[in-house]
C-alpha cells in the first residue's frame, strides 16, 4: 500500500454508508494560496450566489475540550467574508457539548424555527436520522449550479448523500483509525519498533509486556463507554468488529445482524482490556471528556503506551491546536489495526467525516449557501484540512504543499485507506450505536460476560428496527 492512498481521496471510498464519528476541534494555521484558476473560478462561483443582505447567517459548531480550531477557522473565514460583502455577517454559535450531548442540543435548535441555526456542522452519522425528524434541507439545487462541485472526488460527495439519493450535507474531511504507540515505552517493554502487530493477541501481549515492565503508566485505550459516545461505537467497538470480518448490517439481506459471533469476540477483546487492567482506570474510562484526556494529557504526557484511535489527533499538538506538542513524531509512531487472526486484507480502519448543511427551517438558506461557498473555497478547505489533521475531500487541496507534509508523517493511516470500512447509515444506527456504547460498558465494568452483553444488544436490536429486520449471522 502506498501513502499517496491518502493523498488521493480516491482510494478512501465514502460511499453513501459513509459516517462520521470526529468531534475533535483543531485551531487552523495560515495555509498556501490556492491556485489562482481555482481561486478565480470559486471566487465567481460566489459571486453568483444571491446576496446575504443584511440578516446574520448563524452558523452552528461544537465546541468541547481546549482546542480551538475551528472557533479559529471559522473566525478568519467570518472576518473574510464580511471584508468582501459588505453589509452581510456571520454569527458564530458554538455549542460547547459532547459528542452526543452535541447531537441533542442541536437537534433541539433545530426543531424550532425561532431557534434554528442557518448552517450547521453535521456528522454524517447523524445524517438519515435528521432527515427523518425534517431537521436538514436537501441542497439538490444549489450544488447543481456550483462549479466548485467537480473539485469533490466522487465517492467523497456520498458523505453528505442520504438514502433518498438528495444531499444534504457538503463535506469538509474524513479520516481513518489505527493503534498510536509510544515508542520508548513500548522498547522498555521487550517490543521491536517500528511495532507492527499482526494480529489481536500481538496488541494484547504487547499491552501485557508494558504492564509488567513499564510501571505508572496506562497499557492501552480502548474506548469502551456510555459517557465516550460514537467514540465507543466507532473507535473502539466496531474496530474490533470489522476486523473479526463482521459487520452491524447484511447488505445483501437489508437486515441488521445480530446472534453473531464476531459480535461476541469483539466484546471479548474489550474484557481482555479491562479485566487484566490493562485499560484507563474506572474512574477515567467512564469519563465523557475520555478523548480529550487522550489528546492533551495522556498521550503528551506520556502516561498512555497505546492508543487505538484517529489519525485527527494531531491536529491538537500543532501549535495553535489544544495541546501544542511539537515533538509528537519523535515520541510516537502510528501503526494499522490488526484484523482478529491476521487474516485478509490484514489491518482495518473506520472512516468518517462531517458536513455543513442548512437545516430545513432555517429562513436564511440561499445567504446559508453563499457562506458555505466560502467555507469549501480552495483556500478555507485547505486550511481547515490541514489544521484539523483531515484527509482531504478535494482534489485541489489533496496537491496543497501542507496536505502533503503533513500526510507524509501518518504512515500506517494513509495506508489503511484502502481497506477502511464505514457503518451503515440508516435511519435507525444512532439508537443501535447507543446499545453499542451499552454493551460495551457492562462488558468493560464486569457487569456483564461478552454473551450476556450481546444478547442484550440482539434483544435491543429487535424491539429498535423489528424482528423481520433482523437476521442471525
Amino acid at each position: 500500500m502506498k501513502r499517496g492512498l491518502l493523498l488521493s481521496l480516491s482510494a478512501v471510498t465514502a460511499t453513501t454508508m459513509l459516517l462520521g464519528a470526529c468531534s475533535d476541534d483543531k485551531k487552523p494555521k495560515a495555509a498556501d494560496a490556492p491556485k489562482a484558476s481555482t481561486a478565480a473560478s470559486a471566487a465567481a462561483s460566489q459571486a453568483a450566489a444571491p446576496a446575504a443582505g443584511g440578516k446574520p447567517v448563524k452558523v452552528a459548531y461544537q465546541r468541547f475540550g481546549d482546542g480551538r480550531v475551528m472557533d479559529t477557522f471559522l473566525e478568519a473565514a467570518k472576518a473574510d467574508y464580511e471584508a468582501a460583502n459588505p453589509g452581510s455577517t456571520m454569527e458564530l454559535t458554538p455549542i460547547v457539548a459532547s459528542g452526543d450531548d452535541y447531537t441533542t442540543k442541536l437537534a433541539l435548535l433545530m426543531k424550532d424555527k425561532s431557534t434554528a441555526p442557518d448552517i450547521v456542522h453535521e456528522d454524517t452519522y447523524r445524517i438519515n436520522s435528521d432527515i427523518e425528524a425534517g431537521f436538514l434541507k436537501p441542497l439538490d439545487d444549489y450544488i447543481g449550479a456550483w462549479d466548485q462541485w467537480s473539485q469533490y472526488h466522487d465517492n467523497a460527495k456520498n458523505a453528505g448523500k442520504a438514502l433518498d439519493g438528495k444531499t444534504y450535507g457538503i463535506p469538509d474531511g474524513t479520516d481513518t483509525r489505527g493503534l498510536w504507540y509510544n515508542k520508548e515505552m513500548l522498547t522498555k517493554a521487550g517490543i521491536a519498533v517500528p511495532w507492527a502487530p499482526k494480529t489481536w493477541d500481538d496488541v494484547l501481549a504487547a499491552a501485557r509486556a508494558v504492564k509488567e515492565k513499564v510501571p505508572g503508566v496506562t497499557p492501552i485505550n480502548v474506548y469502551a463507554s456510555k459517557g465516550a459516545g460514537e467514540a465507543t461505537s466507532m473507535q473502539g467497538f466496531e474496530m474490533l468488529l470489522y476486523g473479526t470480518g463482521g459487520s452491524l448490517y447484511d447488505a445483501e439481506s437489508k437486515k441488521w445482524i445480530v446472534g453473531s459471533k464476531q459480535f461476541v469476540d469483539a466484546l471479548g477483546f474489550i474484557k481482555a482490556v479491562y479485566s487484566e487492567k490493562l485499560g484507563p482506570a474506572p474512574q477515567i474510562a467512564l469519563d465523557p471528556k475520555l478523548g480529550n484526556l487522550v489528546r492533551e494529557d495522556l498521550l503528551p504526557n506520556q502516561k498512555l503506551a497505546i492508543a487505538l484511535d484517529g489519525s485527527w489527533l494531531p491536529g491538537t499538538w500543532k501549535a495553535a491546536g489544544g495541546k501544542p506538542w511539537p515533538n509528537w513524531p519523535d515520541v510516537l509512531d502510528v501503526t494499522g489495526m490488526p484484523t482478529q487472526t491476521g487474516q485478509e486484507p490484514g489491518h482495518i480502519s473506520l472512516s468518517g467525516g462531517w458536513t455543513w448543511a442548512i437545516p430545513a427551517k432555517s429562513d436564511n438558506s440561499d445567504a446559508a449557501w453563499k457562506v458555505i461557498q466560502h467555507l469549501q473555497n480552495p483556500k478555507y478547505s485547505a486550511r481547515y484540512t490541514n489544521d484539523a489533521s483531515q484527509i482531504a475531500v478535494r482534489k485541489d487541496v489533496g496537491d496543497d504543499g501542507d496536505y502533503k507534509k503533513w500526510t507524509g508523517q501518518m504512515g500506517a493511516l494513509s495506508e489503511v485507506v484502502a481497506v477502511t470500512q464505514y457503518r451503515p447509515a440508516y435511519g435507525e444506527y444512532p439508537r443501535i450505536s447507543n446499545e453499542i456504547q451499552v454493551a460495551a460498558e457492562s462488558v468493560m465494568t464486569g457487569q456483564a460476560s461478552p454473551e450476556k452483553a450481546a444478547k442484550t444488544f440482539d434483544d435491543a436490536v429487535k424491539r429498535i428496527v423489528g424482528d423481520d429486520k433482523t437476521v442471525t449471522k
